[in-house]
């Protein structure tokens, strides 16, 4: 079992920016070599979508289509850690952000922000976007 601890979330007016973090509590460095990780979101009354992900290896991302130019994924492998950092946020991005791993097919972001293969999830972090 995977521990996925996220924060960051929080309040914000349309246009401002956030930094979602996400680290595997209680593993060695490096653990998350093998594993895919990204964020997936739950926003009221919306189905569950794949915000972003990337690959074990960092060498290939996904973004959902209406957050490309906005946020940027990225990882630290020896810290078990990887963060989203948002801009220009509206009030479409308001949600639960879940950070999200698996193992299955780590060299595909795909795998898990689109076809919801996710094998660990976080607890989840609010993101409310309101003026």
């Amino acid at each position: 079992q995977v521990q996925l601890v996220e924060s960051g979330g929080g309040v914000v007016q349309p246009g401002g920016s956030l930094r979602l973090s996400c680290t595997a509590s209680g593993r060695p460095p490096s653990f998350l070599n093998r594993y895919s990780i990204g964020w997936v979101r739950e926003a009221p009354g919306e189905e569950r979508e794949g915000v972003s992900c990337v690959s074990s290896n960092d060498d290939s991302t996904y973004y959902l289509e209406s957050v490309k130019g906005r946020f940027n994924i990225s990882r630290y492998n020896t810290k078990n850690t990887v963060q989203l950092q948002m801009t220009n946020l509206n009030d479409e991005d308001t949600g639960t952000y879940y950070c999200a791993s698996t193992s299955g097919d780590p060299s595909s972001p795909q795998f898990m922000c689109v076809h919801d293969k996710v094998e660990y999830w976080g607890q989840g972090t609010l993101v409310t976007v309101s003026s």
